[in-house]
């Protein structure tokens, strides 16, 4: 497959775009994805942190298993009216429910759509394609497609076009052009360890373009051997910064597929709103879906 095959979206909502996929999710998306919610109940799809204190100075977790969050007591001039703290985060950790900016991974020397990456990132911060998009935060439907609904995923198993369809026959539901494609694979306590893991193909990232997909989620996303040898990851090398399609990472979906079943519903209102903080590559995220 040459490049020239992977689907894009470079130039589709002009040079200048940093909202990428987001731009599907307009206003009469959003009404539609506000009918949703029917009885109010609330889930978060977030994995809760525990932050480690800071010991010796700020430095990045050095393995996995390290807390994304150091924190820091702070003296308030008096402990008997208030306490405070700082915190040093690791936005891009496995432990971590984060939200991909499009100029966190480059292709080819560019980020999304086409802007050089020189230019776009610098040592002062992202002046392109930054989390200055998600200020207004998501909202938008979501839809999750539980592959892992009768056990994990095996770690050979890869997600295809063909999966994605079956999974919607299944469970009921079909993925509209601005909603937010949530998948489970069952992998919350395994991920990210340096072993095996399934994930999306190409193909299936053609079918999300195909389909309007606006936001990915999921507790995975790229297949660990890649899925294809000498072709891009499927959703941060093709999806993020082609299609430029954001992307939340390491989300627990296990709650959200517990209630998806007892309530016998797979769609909902996502709501994604991250701290407003501009120019990172990525930021943490609460996912919330609310029934």
């Amino acid at each position: 497959m040459s490049e020239d095959e992977l689907p894009s979206n470079w130039g589709r909502w002009g040079a200048d775009d940093e909202l990428g996929t987001l731009n599907l999710i307009t206003d009469e998306v959003r009404e539609r994805a506000s009918r949703e919610v029917r009885t109010g109940r609330s889930v978060s799809l977030a994995v809760p942190i525990q932050p480690s204190p800071v010991l010796s100075g700020p430095f990045p977790p050095r393995t996995a298993e390290e807390s994304p969050v150091q924190q820091l007591m702070l003296y308030t001039g008096n402990p008997a009216l208030a306490y405070a703290d700082a915190m040093t985060v690791t936005n891009h950790h496995v432990l971590s429910t984060h939200l991909d900016a499009l100029a966190h991974i480059p292709q080819d020397g560019q980020v999304y759509p086409g802007r050089p990456a020189s230019e776009s990132v610098t040592m002062g911060g992202v002046v392109h394609g930054s989390t200055t998009a998600f200020a207004d935060g998501i909202v938008t439907r979501g839809v999750l497609l539980d592959f892992g609904a009768n056990g994990p995923v095996p770690a050979d198993h890869t997600i295809t076009a063909r999966d994605l369809t079956a999974a919607e026959e299944r469970f009921g539901v079909h993925v509209e052009s601005g909603d937010a494609l949530v998948a489970r694979f069952g992998w919350v306590r395994a991920r990210y360890r340096g072993n095996p893991m399934p994930g999306m193909t190409v193909d299936a990232a053609r079918w999300m373009h195909d389909r309007g997909v606006s936001l990915y989620a999921g507790d995975l996303s790229d297949a660990y051997p890649p899925a294809q040898p000498g072709i891009p990851p499927a959703m941060h090398g093709v999806a993020l910064p082609r299609l430029g399609m954001p992307l939340i990472d390491a989300v627990d979906a296990d709650e959200l597929a517990a209630v998806c079943a007892e309530l016998g519903r797979y769609s909902f209102l996502l709501v994604a709103a991250p701290p407003r903080i501009h120019g990172l590559t990525g930021v943490p995220v609460n996912p919330v879906a609310i029934f």
